[in-house]
């Protein structure tokens, strides 16, 4: 948990956030980490069945302050399981998605985007205890294609890149593409940041209808599924742990946990 924590701090993370330790007493020894996105019961049931007693999430399985534990909600559930089979959760969400090398950083490097740093707008600096210089962090990141494609390309290399069924898209840049901002997750929020950074598109995992609207020939909206945008967060947990704790064994889960089907 220190190194992963030392990799992305918790002050990094977002005031409305909850990661960090969810559930479980941090003294066992590690019979191994289960990497995940999400945490339900399945996931639990695959840590059991694994030997794993460390489940380490994306998406905080405690987000909102519980007003009892029962057996109401998955999250109820998957608590009482957890503390059962002494199984401890932890979850690096937010700040995760800020840190260097993080989140957006990863999806950056499966599109082969070079000369990635985080959006100018965002990139921000943090005093953090135990460390010698502030942390650089941001929300956001904006890079280069090696080479630039048209935008119908740029699209059809999403969907293979990231296993996307169905890009939703507005009307195609009639330009070539080669600047790309990036947000994972519920990224809506940095699109006036993308244009700001002069990209000539922005890849997010969520956008509402209406945000689609105004922005024809400035700028590629390719709106690719929030835990389809996110899916390899599990790589980076593995790379830290078998680089900061090697005999540590690491399974990136199995479980599909993506709530939406595309028929």
């Amino acid at each position: 948990m220190d190194a992963l924590e030392r990799f992305a701090p918790l002050p990094l993370q977002e005031s409305y956030d909850n990661a960090g330790l969810q559930v479980g007493l941090t003294e066992t020894e590690i019979s191994g980490a289960l990497l995940c996105l999400d945490v339900t019961e399945a996931v639990v049931d695959e840590a059991i069945r694994r030997e794993c007693n460390l489940i380490v999430a994306h998406h905080p399985l405690i987000f909102r302050k519980l007003a009892h534990i029962s057996d109401g909600s998955y999250v109820e559930r998957a608590v009482i399981k957890a503390i059962k089979n002494d199984i401890v959760i932890m979850a690096m969400h937010t700040n995760m998605d800020n840190a260097l090398d993080g989140v957006n950083f990863r999806v950056a490097a499966k599109m082969g985007l070079t000369q990635v740093d985080f959006l100018p707008s965002q990139r921000r600096q943090m005093a953090i205890a135990g460390t010698d210089e502030p942390v650089v962090y941001g929300s956001g990141v904006v890079g280069l294609l090696p080479e630039p494609m048209d935008a119908r390309a740029f699209i059809m290399m999403l969907k293979e890149r990231f296993g996307v069924a169905s890009v939703r898209a507005n009307e195609l840049l009639q330009r070539p593409v080669s600047r790309v901002a990036i947000c994972g997750g519920s990224g809506a929020f940095l699109l006036g940041d993308a244009l700001r950074a002069g990209a000539d598109a922005f890849v997010t995992g969520e956008m509402s209808y209406h945000e689609f609207f105004g922005h024809e020939q400035q700028l590629q909206i390719c709106v690719i599924g929030h835990y389809e945008s996110e899916q390899f967060t599990t790589e980076i947990f593995r790379d830290i742990i078998e680089s900061e704790c090697p005999g540590v064994r690491t399974c990136i889960a199995e479980t599909q946990t993506n709530p939406i089907i595309y028929l």
